[in-house]
């Protein structure tokens, strides 16, 4: 069987990590397998969704690599859906409810009084045709429910294990709306029917309505139709709270173009969030779809720290070469070279922190002198050619030696002096990339 997966996001907002979870994991699994990732945009929700959303969702996933094979928008669809509701209704499963929201709570009120549990109790499936005409005439618009066996549905989740729900101990769902709108199950099992998805992996929300889902797509396509389910852990916190409030920051667009975040630092960690793997910075998509075994996800939710994602991004540019990053370093306004890049890169967590590195380097810097004398006296020990991180050592100790200062004293007003700054990068790093000449104007109090 060739395996076939699909990302289905709604564009309504932005895609998130959590999102992006789900996806990486379906895009690899269908890699390892040499299978077809499928996007489908679950735009359903018209006034909601919008163009704007569904083209920066198609941005993230090119800029993580998450490249997919098709694409489809369900707002193109609704023939299908149509189709599918008919044959619902002919076939007895789909019918017509009349129940106002306030009356349906009142039902749920009382079977919890009685000590129930709240199941729609199917009272529809009396009514006469008289009945409905009557609540026609009122004015009432039916919604409409799918009608379960009322037996256990068990399945072999890739997951969670063996799994089972008794649909006898969950409401018949309600497909669609009075206003005739279709909620995501009906629409969702009807594409994957269509577009042969065979496996389903998703976030364990979606546990409770598989039994449902699994019903529908044998109702539609017969026995053994349902693709295999594979359900994923919900991410939270480092601290265990849910991220729900924080999701906001956690876009793949903010992570990537605020928080300056490499897209293998988000990938690797969201690969291995939750397994018994290491977490490790991984250089391609490659690997982790090699690495990737369904059997070493724990059943607990899957602890997501940014600090992690910030050490994989710090890895990542610690072992890129110059190649890799020149064009993203030019596009910074950095015009540095390969000795600039590997002198910088052991001190970067983001690669924009280059930039500040780069100021500093070609300048121009406004001195700060607030000893002259002490300037004066640095610049003539300054040893001929261009300072080494070795020929520092032997400048310092020569300052050291000259003035009698030491520590704080010595270093501050030399870091002044060559960057403006009270506080920055190693001065043994930086000043080996600056002019000898350059530093000499900053010690006599020039900008250069």
């Amino acid at each position: 069987m060739s395996v076939k997966v699909r990302f289905a996001p709604s564009p309504t907002g932005l895609i998130h990590v959590g999102n992006v979870r789900i996806a990486l994991m379906n895009w690899l699994f269908a890699r390892r397998e040499g299978g077809v990732f499928v996007l489908r945009v679950d735009d359903t929700d018209l006034e909601r969704s919008t163009k704007a959303f569904e083209d920066q969702i198609v941005d993230d996933l090119h800029w993580l690599g998450l490249g997919f094979d098709e694409r489809f928008n369900q707002s193109d669809r609704f023939d299908l859906y149509e189709a599918a509701r008919e044959k619902l209704i002919a076939s007895g499963f789909l019918y017509p409810c009349y129940e106002t929201e306030d009356e349906l709570d009142r039902k749920r009120k009382l079977q919890r009084a009685q000590g129930k549990p709240p199941v729609y109790d199917r009272a529809a499936l009396n009514l006469t045709d008289a009945d409905k005409a009557k609540f026609e005439a009122e004015g009432r618009k039916p919604h409409w429910r799918f009608k379960l066996s009322g037996g256990r549905i068990e399945w072999n989740d890739l997951v969670r294990g063996p799994s089972h729900i008794d649909t006898s101990s969950v409401s018949d769902p309600i497909l669609i709306r009075e206003d005739g709108s279709y909620l995501y199950t009906l629409p969702s099992v009807v594409d994957d029917l269509d577009a042969g998805i065979t496996h389903v992996i998703r976030g364990e929300d979606h546990v409770t309505n598989s039994a449902a889902q699994i019903e529908i797509f044998e109702a539609l396509g017969g026995k053994g139709s349902s693709p295999a389910l594979a359900h994923f852990p919900l991410l939270v916190g480092s601290d265990g709270e849910k991220l729900s409030k924080r999701i906001g920051g956690l876009s793949v667009k903010a992570l990537r173009e605020e928080e300056g975040m490499e897209a293998m630092a988000i990938l690797s960690l969201l690969a291995k969030l939750g397994t018994s793997d290491p977490i490790e910075a991984r250089a391609d998509l490659a690997s982790l779809a090699s690495e990737l075994d369904f059997s070493k996800v724990s059943r607990t939710p899957a602890r997501f720290d940014f600090a992690e994602m910030e050490r994989l991004n710090a890895k990542l540019l610690h072992e890129a070469e110059f190649a890799d990053v020149s064009a993203r370093l030019q596009a910074l306004g950095i015009k540095g070279d390969e000795a600039f890049w590997l002198a910088v890169r052991p001190n970067l967590t983001r690669l924009k922190d280059a930039a500040d590195w780069w100021r500093l380097v070609e300048g121009p810097v406004t001195p700060v002198i607030e000893d002259a004398d002490y300037a004066a006296k640095a610049a003539a020990l300054l040893p001929e050619g261009n300072l080494t991180r070795e020929s520092w050592g032997a400048w310092t100790s020569a300052i050291k030696a000259e003035t009698g200062r030491k520590g704080r004293d010595l270093f501050l007003p030399l870091r002044q002096a060559l960057t403006g700054q009270n506080h920055g990068p190693e001065m043994d790093v930086l000043l080996p990339l600056i002019p000898r000449e350059t530093v000499l104007s900053r010690l006599a109090g020039k900008a250069a």
